[in-house]
């Protein structure tokens, strides 16, 4: 089989497989909690900050951030948003595995599911760990910075942090790693967008340290059977040639 269809049908499988399974990690985790949330922002009659219903939107409404607009589409509750749901973390786990399948080939070497897992632990800290440093996952009725501001902080992180850990990886040399700790520092000295002044959550404390907690495991479930499904099956298809 060819290096493209391996990584395609590799990347398409894995998604699928990884979406499904979160997913239903989701519903009985961060999906409850946002809509315990959702009940204190109706209450508070302020303009809803941010909603998700996708574990790694979950994980990172701080990554791609989500405003309430006024009169928005969104689905409703029941199948409707159920559905959204996998089908977003489908097509998210199918993008993420379309690139850690183009890193893996481009390492040029036989992976294993064990190779695969740290490659999707590396994925795990570069999207989740380092932005969670500077915008946490956010319940809905969170105050929070602009969506742009959002969106541009989080894939610096995201991209910096991906080039300190190849760095310190694959180019085993003192300069190496003394660029990585840069990289990787840079953004949370730079700072994270803050939220305006004199907002505050209108979820009560406890629910949002439960939300993160979840949000964390649930991203973590996410990107170790990414990489370890990955590393399986891309080096199944491969053998295949």
């Amino acid at each position: 089989m060819s290096l493209f269809r391996s990584i395609v049908f590799t990347a398409a499988l894995t998604g699928v497989i990884v979406g499904v399974s979160v997913s239903a990690v989701q519903f009985a985790g961060t999906s409850q909690l946002i809509a315990k949330a959702e009940v204190y922002e109706k209450a508070g009659e302020v303009e809803p900050q941010a909603i998700t219903t996708s574990p790694m939107v979950d994980a990172h409404v701080h990554d791609a951030g989500h405003d309430h607009e006024e009169g928005a589409w969104e689905p409703a509750d029941g199948f409707e948003r159920m559905a959204f749901t996998v089908a977003a973390n489908m097509l998210t786990a199918i993008g993420y595995a379309l690139a850690l399948c183009g890193l893996i080939a481009m390492r040029g070497k036989p992976v294993t599911w064990r190779e695969g897992l740290l490659w999707g632990l590396a994925g795990f800290a570069c999207v989740m760990i380092a932005p969670m440093l500077g915008l946490p996952p956010e319940l809905p009725g969170t105050p929070s910075a602009p969506l742009g501001d959002r969106q541009l902080w989080w894939i610096g992180t995201a991209l910096a942090t991906a080039a300190g850990i190849g760095l310190i990886s694959f180019k085993r040399k003192p300069w190496a790693a003394l660029v990585a700790i840069a990289l990787i520092a840079a953004p949370h000295l730079i700072g994270a967008p803050a939220a305006p002044q004199g907002m505050h959550a209108l979820a009560p404390e406890a629910l949002e340290h439960q939300f993160v907690a979840a949000a964390v495991m649930t991203s973590l479930l996410f990107w170790a059977l990414l990489g370890s499904l990955s590393g399986t099956l891309f080096n199944r298809f491969e053998r295949t040639t």
